[in-house]
């Protein structure tokens, strides 16, 4: 039979273990203000053009804020129509490209904004003769939904 006297020790003991698990974790940095050139971000090739990462990081009131800068040769797709949890604000830096949204492919160009919805299907496909260049700035709140298996 527990004591009083085995239930505070089982406590306590519980107590620590959680405190010195806590500690152990790394410390996730948070991303400052910052100013990013274009020269300094390395284009890596894909199979369907370019890819340069700028940032992926929590901020101060984000868990996760990431960009990065994807060109697409002519006639290619970014990936196939997908959803995900994260809003996504996509502007068009260069080029003619096609885009999915709520179910429909609408035709934008250079300057144009797209903003993907939390888990609604969305594509982006490069219809012009020349590559396609855009911005992708995703982000990851604590009102982001959890991902869902489908």
């Amino acid at each position: 039979m527990l004591t009083r006297r085995d239930i505070i020790l089982i406590v306590t003991t519980a107590l620590i273990t959680i405190g010195f698990v806590a500690l152990a974790q790394p410390a996730k940095s948070v991303m400052g203000s910052a100013a990013i050139d274009w020269k300094s971000i390395e284009a890596k090739p894909t199979q369907t053009g370019f890819f340069r990462k700028f940032f992926e990081s929590p901020t101060a009131t984000l868990e996760v804020l990431e960009c990065h800068v994807t060109t697409l040769n002519p006639g290619e797709f970014s990936h196939p129509p997908h959803k995900h949890p994260e809003e996504e604000l996509v502007i068009i830096k260069e080029g003619i490209v096609e885009v999915l949204v709520n179910g429909e492919w609408k035709r934008v160009g250079s300057g144009s904004v797209i903003f993907n919805a939390s888990n609604v299907e969305h594509a982006l496909r490069n219809v012009g003769d020349t590559p396609a260049t855009y911005h992708v700035v995703m982000w990851r709140s604590a009102a982001t939904p959890k991902k869902t298996t489908e």
